[in-house]
């Protein structure tokens, strides 16, 4: 991630209406989506959308915001991976 991004956090929410309708702001970069998964980088870490009927309303990664629309089941996120030593004793201990 270059300084830039890292310097322009955008405020992070998760709306969620009558588990169909899902905004979210602090959109980084969207990884996948189909019907049943949607995956999305925030500044609190990876977002992972689960359920079915799932569709993409609006992706807008300029303003950091995604609408998501039908079945939701499950919200989670997975913390960034920290970064390790690249060296060949990194290598070794992973």
């Amino acid at each position: 991630m270059t300084d830039e991004k890292m310097l322009m956090k955008k405020p992070h929410n998760v709306i969620l209406e009558d588990r169909k309708n899902l905004t979210i702001t602090g959109v980084q970069d969207i990884d996948s989506f189909d019907e049943q998964m949607v995956v999305a980088f925030t500044d609190q870490g990876e977002l992972t959308v689960r359920g079915y009927n799932l569709h993409v309303g609006k992706i807008d990664v300029e303003s950091g915001e995604l609408y998501v629309q039908g079945e939701i089941e499950s919200l989670a996120y997975a913390d960034p991976q920290p970064q390790r030593g690249g060296g060949l004793f990194g290598k070794l201990f992973r």
